[in-house]
């Protein structure tokens, strides 16, 4: 009976996982691609610094869940994972998984610290808040993140048809400093701290003699840094705990329901952590009212006026032999 309700569990975390993860795949890609968009194409936040960490998280949360959907996929297509049996995938796909999350977290807390240094009030602080810190701290994020890979590359293997990290040095390693610190708790208070710091500091910004454009761009920028980080350590949090807790237990299939429940959590868990993966978007819609400005400005009227102008054209080009007529037609539009 208990087999059989191990059974029931087990399906029911495998859909659950299929299903989330197909519209965190959906909604992170679309939302991630639009901050790239909107942040690039905008002069008022294309200078600034933390723009430049958003713009690197987004673009490291793409490649994230690109490997998540190849992974569902592939899964879907063999009805088995091929990393159990495929030693190149096995590798690949925990290097790639480990590497986006190192960048995305990585930039999320240089956010928090950029905001702690652009709206502080000792000028020596402000005046580390540049483009070239911001370049410098990324490509040194990037190669730490490369390098952090290279014991994946040798301690990830295949053992009785499953994909893992076995050596006990690495797994010590990923117990008690890498899911727990690096991962986790590093992170969670990297970010929490500059921002809690970022916000006080907006808050007497009003002091500073300074236009009051910027301190509007000041205010919302840190708004939208402190709600992220808010929904990065509820997200988080929890999924660094189970983590640990799954290493330490070592729950294994010889114990079929503890390892259902097990794995019903981890699934629930796991989705709610990949929200930070596609959720930065949505933050700042919900956070920023210039940014929402930005996004209707880009998508409806940008957008629509070159619709039009691509719909305008190609009625042109319908009827190549009556060419006075479309040029009346144009003058007559236009």
């Amino acid at each position: 009976m208990a087999s059989l309700t191990a059974t029931d569990i087990l399906h029911i975390s495998q859909r659950y996982t299929l299903y989330t993860s197909y519209i965190t795949l959906i909604i992170g890609l679309i939302g991630n691609f639009l901050t790239i968009i909107i942040f690039t194409s905008s002069k008022a936040f294309r200078n600034n610094q933390c723009v430049l960490y958003f713009v690197t998280e987004s673009i490291s949360n793409i490649f994230q869940l690109i490997t998540f959907a190849v992974i569902r996929l592939l899964i879907a297509l063999n009805d088995i994972d091929p990393a159990n049996s495929v030693l190149f995938w096995c590798k690949t796909r925990a290097i790639m998984i480990t590497l986006c999350t190192l960048i995305s977290f990585s930039a999320i807390c240089f956010s928090a610290c950029d905001q702690y240094l652009s709206t502080s009030l000792q000028f020596n602080l402000r005046k580390l808040s540049t483009i070239k810190l911001a370049k410098t701290l990324i490509f040194i994020a990037i190669v730490i993140s490369i390098l952090h890979m290279i014991p994946y590359c040798i301690f990830v293997e295949i053992r009785t048809s499953l994909c893992g990290i076995f050596n006990p040095m690495m797994s010590q390693y990923l117990t008690f400093f890498y899911y727990p610190i690096l991962s986790g708790l590093l992170p969670i208070f990297i970010a929490s701290s500059f921002s809690i710091l970022a916000y006080r500091n907006v808050r007497r910004i009003v002091r500073r003699q300074i236009p009051i454009v910027r301190r509007r761009l000041d205010r919302q920028l840190t708004a939208m840094v402190l709600v992220r980080i808010i929904a990065f350590v509820i997200l988080t949090l929890p999924y660094a705990l189970h983590r640990m807790y799954t290493y330490l237990t070592r729950i294994n299939q010889s114990n079929p329901y503890p390892y259902a429940i097990n794995n019903l959590v981890g699934g629930i868990i796991s989705s709610l952590f990949n929200l930070n993966y596609g959720i930065s978007f949505y933050i700042f819609m919900a956070s920023s009212l210039r940014f929402r400005r930005q996004v209707k400005f880009i998508l409806v009227k940008k957008g629509w006026q070159r619709l039009k102008r691509w719909f305008y054209c190609s009625e042109n080009q319908v009827y190549p032999n009556m060419q006075m007529h479309s040029v009346a037609s144009s003058i007559e539009l236009q």
